[in-house]
Protein backbone atom coordinates (compact mmCIF):
# COMPACT_ATOMS: atom_id res chain seq x y z
CA UNK A 1 0.00 0.00 0.00
CA UNK A 2 2.76 2.47 0.91
CA UNK A 3 4.46 2.03 -2.45
CA UNK A 4 1.18 2.65 -4.29
CA UNK A 5 0.44 5.76 -2.19
CA UNK A 6 3.86 7.17 -2.97
CA UNK A 7 3.26 6.50 -6.66
CA UNK A 8 -0.17 8.16 -6.58
CA UNK A 9 1.20 11.28 -4.92
CA UNK A 10 4.11 11.44 -7.36
CA UNK A 11 1.71 11.10 -10.27
CA UNK A 12 -0.30 14.06 -8.92
CA UNK A 13 2.83 16.15 -8.38
CA UNK A 14 3.91 15.44 -11.96
CA UNK A 15 0.55 16.48 -13.40
CA UNK A 16 -0.79 13.00 -14.11
CA UNK A 17 -3.98 13.82 -12.26
CA UNK A 18 -6.30 11.23 -13.78
CA UNK A 19 -3.83 8.37 -13.25
CA UNK A 20 -3.28 9.48 -9.67
CA UNK A 21 -7.03 9.61 -9.06
CA UNK A 22 -7.58 6.14 -10.54
CA UNK A 23 -4.85 4.65 -8.36
CA UNK A 24 -6.23 6.36 -5.25
CA UNK A 25 -9.75 5.12 -6.02
CA UNK A 26 -8.44 1.57 -6.22
CA UNK A 27 -6.64 2.05 -2.89
CA UNK A 28 -9.85 3.35 -1.26
CA UNK A 29 -11.69 0.25 -2.48
CA UNK A 30 -8.98 -1.93 -0.97
CA UNK A 31 -8.61 0.09 2.27
CA UNK A 32 -11.96 1.87 2.80
CA UNK A 33 -11.31 2.57 6.48
CA UNK A 34 -8.00 4.36 6.00
CA UNK A 35 -8.46 8.08 6.64
CA UNK A 36 -5.25 9.09 4.90
CA UNK A 37 -6.15 7.25 1.69
CA UNK A 38 -9.62 8.82 1.73
CA UNK A 39 -8.02 12.25 2.19
CA UNK A 40 -5.64 11.76 -0.72
CA UNK A 41 -8.51 10.52 -2.87
CA UNK A 42 -10.59 13.60 -2.02
CA UNK A 43 -7.65 15.80 -2.91
CA UNK A 44 -7.29 13.96 -6.22
CA UNK A 45 -10.89 14.79 -7.13
CA UNK A 46 -10.40 18.43 -6.12
CA UNK A 47 -7.43 18.91 -8.42
CA UNK A 48 -9.46 17.38 -11.25
CA UNK A 49 -12.16 20.00 -10.66
CA UNK A 50 -14.63 17.33 -9.53
CA UNK A 51 -15.45 18.87 -6.16
CA UNK A 52 -18.78 17.11 -5.69
CA UNK A 53 -17.00 13.74 -5.89
CA UNK A 54 -14.38 14.91 -3.37
CA UNK A 55 -16.87 15.61 -0.56
CA UNK A 56 -17.63 12.04 0.63
CA UNK A 57 -13.92 11.21 0.67
CA UNK A 58 -13.08 14.32 2.72
CA UNK A 59 -15.93 13.54 5.11
CA UNK A 60 -14.82 9.90 5.44
CA UNK A 61 -11.21 10.90 5.99
CA UNK A 62 -12.10 13.29 8.81
CA UNK A 63 -14.54 10.84 10.41
CA UNK A 64 -12.07 7.96 10.18
CA UNK A 65 -9.42 10.00 11.91
CA UNK A 66 -6.58 12.17 10.70
CA UNK A 67 -4.17 14.27 12.66
CA UNK A 68 -1.66 17.04 12.22
CA UNK A 69 -1.13 18.44 8.74
CA UNK A 70 -3.44 15.84 7.17
CA UNK A 71 -6.41 16.89 9.31
CA UNK A 72 -5.53 20.54 8.72
CA UNK A 73 -5.47 19.98 4.95
CA UNK A 74 -8.65 17.91 4.93
CA UNK A 75 -10.60 20.55 6.87
CA UNK A 76 -9.35 23.28 4.54
CA UNK A 77 -10.15 21.15 1.49
CA UNK A 78 -13.63 20.20 2.69
CA UNK A 79 -14.52 23.73 3.79
CA UNK A 80 -13.36 25.15 0.49
CA UNK A 81 -15.16 22.45 -1.48
CA UNK A 82 -18.42 23.04 0.39
CA UNK A 83 -18.05 26.75 -0.44
CA UNK A 84 -17.58 26.13 -4.15
CA UNK A 85 -20.68 23.94 -4.11
CA UNK A 86 -22.76 26.66 -2.45
CA UNK A 87 -22.97 24.79 0.86
CA UNK A 88 -22.01 27.92 2.79
CA UNK A 89 -23.24 26.90 6.25
CA UNK A 90 -21.40 23.57 6.01
CA UNK A 91 -18.34 25.47 4.84
CA UNK A 92 -18.59 27.88 7.78
CA UNK A 93 -18.94 25.04 10.26
CA UNK A 94 -15.98 23.17 8.77
CA UNK A 95 -13.76 26.26 8.79
CA UNK A 96 -14.77 27.05 12.38
CA UNK A 97 -13.64 23.57 13.38
CA UNK A 98 -10.41 24.10 11.44
CA UNK A 99 -9.74 27.45 13.11
CA UNK A 100 -10.45 25.98 16.55
CA UNK A 101 -7.97 23.16 15.95
CA UNK A 102 -5.41 25.16 13.95
CA UNK A 103 -5.72 28.80 15.07
CA UNK A 104 -2.45 29.82 13.38
CA UNK A 105 -3.39 28.55 9.92
CA UNK A 106 -3.85 31.72 7.88
CA UNK A 107 -4.92 29.80 4.76
CA UNK A 108 -7.95 28.42 6.61
CA UNK A 109 -8.78 31.95 7.77
CA UNK A 110 -8.51 33.38 4.25
CA UNK A 111 -10.74 30.66 2.78
CA UNK A 112 -13.15 31.17 5.69
CA UNK A 113 -13.34 34.88 4.83
CA UNK A 114 -14.52 33.89 1.34
CA UNK A 115 -17.31 31.85 2.94
CA UNK A 116 -18.24 34.82 5.11
CA UNK A 117 -18.43 36.93 1.97
CA UNK A 118 -20.77 34.37 0.38
CA UNK A 119 -22.94 34.53 3.51
CA UNK A 120 -23.10 38.34 3.17
CA UNK A 121 -21.05 38.72 6.34
CA UNK A 122 -18.87 41.27 4.60
CA UNK A 123 -17.66 43.10 7.70
CA UNK A 124 -16.45 39.89 9.34
CA UNK A 125 -14.83 38.78 6.07
CA UNK A 126 -12.93 42.05 5.65
CA UNK A 127 -11.88 42.16 9.31
CA UNK A 128 -10.42 38.66 9.05
CA UNK A 129 -8.69 39.35 5.74
CA UNK A 130 -7.17 42.58 7.01
CA UNK A 131 -5.94 40.82 10.15
CA UNK A 132 -4.39 38.05 8.03
CA UNK A 133 -2.77 40.68 5.85
CA UNK A 134 -1.14 42.61 8.69
CA UNK A 135 -0.12 39.41 10.46
CA UNK A 136 1.63 37.92 7.42
CA UNK A 137 2.85 40.70 5.16
CA UNK A 138 6.46 41.73 4.81
CA UNK A 139 5.54 44.78 2.75
CA UNK A 140 7.10 47.78 4.49
CA UNK A 141 4.43 50.23 3.29
CA UNK A 142 1.60 48.11 4.67
CA UNK A 143 3.49 47.44 7.90
CA UNK A 144 3.96 51.18 8.40
CA UNK A 145 0.14 51.39 8.65
CA UNK A 146 -0.32 48.21 10.70
CA UNK A 147 -1.78 50.02 13.71
CA UNK A 148 -4.28 51.98 11.59
CA UNK A 149 -5.30 48.94 9.51
CA UNK A 150 -5.83 46.94 12.68
CA UNK A 151 -7.87 49.75 14.26
CA UNK A 152 -10.13 50.22 11.23
CA UNK A 153 -10.53 46.53 10.44
CA UNK A 154 -13.75 46.26 12.47
CA UNK A 155 -14.93 49.83 11.89
CA UNK A 156 -15.34 49.84 8.11
CA UNK A 157 -18.85 51.29 8.25
CA UNK A 158 -18.06 53.94 10.86
CA UNK A 159 -17.99 57.56 9.75
CA UNK A 160 -16.09 60.15 11.73
CA UNK A 161 -17.28 63.74 11.56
Amino acid sequence: MEKEMTKAIELRKNGNLKQSNELLLSLVKEYPNDGYINYQCAWSFDVLGEEIKAVPFYENAINLGLDGKDLEGALLGLGSTYRTLGEYEKSKSTFNKGMDLFPDNKAIQVFYSMTLYNLNEHNSAMKLLLKCLIDTTTDKEILSYKKAISFYSDKLDDIWS
